[in-house]
């Protein structure tokens, strides 16, 4: 009997993920399209991660330093001018980013404040990060699920692993060793324990891995906008809680909200890793820039420790 029930379980399980599995893959085609569309917005909006560096592409002229080898002039150039001019190179280095878009059941939920569950804001945006990464020269991956890739087509290769995982997964990443200057994105409501989202991050930053985090949310999660008799529905299992008049819950609870929030922002300084809370009634645009310059930021500061020390004039601009 007990065998029996245990079966049971398990099918109903497996027929339940199947079936978020296939309600997933029929919002996917509309999820892509509006990546697409706000990766060309901020693709258009960028002035590049370009520096200079070791490389093929030309980046620039500099006025050549006394001291360094005669072999850097470009004697073409220098031909032209009074001075001596060094042709510098665009730096070629490829970045890997790990991008992990919290799939629990927990993220798909969407009040009336807003058309977009958390879900769909958190594919929407690492999909199209993964866009405009790739166009930026990066390697992109998810852990556990796809390796590091600068796939042309990123975002098909990104959603195809993601519809065929049928798996109910946790809200925080497997524990994995990123690579040394490699950058971890985090999206996720964040409502683990501190002491999960401790653990998970200590683990991912223990190489030297950078990381961001962004807490997405649905704006009734912020504004607890319910009065009267409301039944709370736990999404991952827990039970539900009545409430005969929501709205004397609103100040508990919104204090509760942000001493949470106040720990995890607390984690991620200790690590040095940034902390974002975005709302799905916002549009991505936004946060898509504000991520990317900051992963911009990280990158440069790696290749400005890697490149050899320069003095004087010859540091370039």
């Amino acid at each position: 009997m007990a065998e029996l029930q245990s079966s049971q379980k398990e099918t109903g399980a497996v027929r339940a993920a199947v079936g978020k599995s296939r309600k997933l893959a029929a919002r996917v085609p509309r999820l892509i399209l509006e990546a697409r569309r706000v990766a060309s917005t901020v693709i258009h909006g960028l002035h590049g991660r370009r520096r200079a560096g070791p490389g093929e592409n030309f980046w620039q002229y500099r006025h050549f330093t006394n001291g360094e080898p005669a072999a850097n002039v470009d004697w073409r150039r220098s031909a032209r001018d009074d001075h001596l001019y060094v042709r510098e190179r665009e730096w070629e280095a490829s970045h890997t980013i790990w991008l992990w878009a919290d799939r629990s059941p927990s993220m798909d939920f969407s009040s009336n404040l807003t058309e977009w569950t958390k879900l769909d804001r958190a594919l929407v945006v690492s999909f199209a990060l993964a866009e405009v990464l790739v166009q930026g020269g990066e390697r992109v991956g998810i852990p556990e699920f796809m390796r590091p890739s600068a796939n042309r087509n990123i975002i098909e290769k990104m959603a195809q692993v993601i519809v065929h995982d049928t798996a109910v997964r946790p809200s925080l990443p497997p524990n994995f060793s990123p690579a040394p200057f490699s950058e971890v994105l985090l999206l996720s409501d964040l409502w683990s324990p501190i002491a999960d989202f401790r653990r998970t991050i200590g683990q991912l930053a223990a190489n030297g891995a950078r990381g961001h985090v962004v807490q997405v949310v649905d704006p009734a999660e912020e504004s607890f906008p319910y009065a009267g008799r409301v039944e709370f529905v736990e999404s991952e299992g827990l039970g539900t809680v009545t409430a005969g008049r929501a709205e004397l819950w609103r100040n508990d609870y919104q204090s509760l909200l942000a001493n949470h929030r106040a720990a995890l922002r607390a984690e991620c300084e200790q690590f040095g890793w940034s902390f974002t809370v975005h709302r799905t009634d916002r549009g991505p645009t936004e946060l898509l820039f504000a991520i990317h310059a900051r992963m911009g930021a990280g990158a440069h500061a790696v290749v400005k420790a890697r490149q050899p020390a320069r003095t004087g004039s010859e540091a370039p601009t």
